[in-house]
């Protein structure tokens, strides 16, 4: 009987206070929620409730396996101990990175909630995102070292590794000089402002936001819900366009190529109409001139301001889809031709003159007569 009733006594005991005491925690993390709803870190510190449950349960069984007197207890404890110390070591691994997550999203949602810049919102993200990252990373090494060191044989492998840790540091640095040259630039971005996740930039040619930020690749996202993954190296070493640096106001033009009679003053108003109906318009600025002529055509450009690049590229679709239809309306001989014939190598052939115009026939033949030296007249 007393081996049936030890194990269940520690078992069950360490998973009774184990669900005491995550809804405990949980009960005073509510409360302290209720109390303070401006501050966000209480109800997210409630998701740390599981790794915290297993943490504890783990460190309990750990203390109080061995008083359970069985036969299996007897056999592999050593085993069973090694198995809960690795438990627990991943457990508490898991805890730190959930409460680290929790105080840096509750710094960052606070800093939103109460800042009005965009521009510097978009690039304390950027920075908590990749401190996050790289507090997940070294709790992850940490608690894998530890891990390994619970062994006996890599103790002594860490022993020597230890010994020519200036070898093996050269040696690494080497090898992976391409992922250090990556860790570093993800830090170069994050701390020194050169992109943002939210910016929109223009990178070989495609347009498109920073979607993901890693210490290692960026990940844009284009106009057509395309992915592009490069290295982060890249924006330290190539340069790159960013729309949103300095602010997120901007002009868009729209260039018409049309013919020289075109009606730059009716187009100046219908452009006015356009962009005061427009939702995409900022109210800033706008303006139509002749920018440029050449011999079959000249060049009228619209300026529009927008307040950000998404609504800079709306409003001018809407400039050229509108003016073009306007010009195609009412005025289709602004629009350039394009001759699609050649023209005829030789000359035309004359014209039949009108009947007015032809010749009496009694003068052609008093001109022939006069020409033989006849000298008779009409008769």
């Amino acid at each position: 009987m007393e081996d049936v009733l030890r194990p269940l006594v520690v078992i069950g005991g360490s998973l009774a206070i184990t669900l005491c005491v995550g809804w405990a925690v949980d009960w005073l993390l509510r409360r302290a929620d209720t109390r303070h709803p401006e501050t966000p870190l209480w109800g997210l510190l409630r998701r740390c409730r599981l790794p915290l449950q297993v943490t504890v349960c783990t460190a309990l069984l750990s203390g109080s396996y061995d008083k359970t007197q069985t036969k299996i207890v007897k056999e592999h404890g050593p085993a069973i101990g090694q198995l809960l110390a690795l438990v627990l070591i991943a457990a508490t691994a898991w805890l730190v990175v959930r409460v680290a997550s929790a105080v840096v999203e509750s710094s960052y949602s606070r800093y939103a909630a109460s800042a009005h810049d965009a521009a510097r919102v978009r690039r304390v993200r950027t920075q908590v995102t990749l401190i996050q990252r790289v507090v997940t990373a070294v709790v992850g090494v940490v608690a894998v070292s530890a891990m390994l060191l619970t062994f006996p044989a890599m103790r002594a492998f860490g022993t020597s590794m230890l010994a020519s840790a200036g070898l093996v540091g050269i040696v690494a640095g080497i090898a992976a000089q391409s992922t250090l040259g990556n860790l570093f630039a993800g830090f170069q971005i994050a701390f020194g402002d050169m992109v943002r996740i939210g910016d929109t930039v223009v990178v070989d040619g495609e347009w498109g936001t920073v979607e993901e930020i890693t210490l290692t690749f960026l990940s844009v996202r284009t106009w057509d819900e395309r992915r592009i993954t490069m290295p982060v190296s890249y924006f330290t070493s190539k340069p790159f366009e960013n729309w949103s640096r300095g602010g997120t106001q901007k002009t868009a033009t729209v260039l018409f190529h049309l013919d020289h009679g075109a009606p730059v003053e009716e187009m100046r108003d219908r452009l006015r109409e356009i962009v005061q109906s427009s939702t995409a318009w900022d109210g800033r600025d706008w303006n139509l001139l002749v920018t440029d002529t050449t011999p079959s055509t000249i060049v009228v450009r619209a300026l529009v301001t927008a307040r950000d690049p998404d609504d800079a590229w709306t409003v001018r679709c809407e400039v050229r889809e509108q003016m073009i239809a306007f010009l195609r309306d009412a005025h289709p001989y602004a629009l350039p031709k394009i001759a699609t014939a050649p023209a005829p190598a030789t000359a035309p052939a004359p014209q039949p003159r009108r009947r007015s115009e032809r010749e009496d026939p009694f003068t052609r033949f008093d001109d022939r007569l006069s020409k033989d030296g006849s000298g008779h007249g009409r008769g």
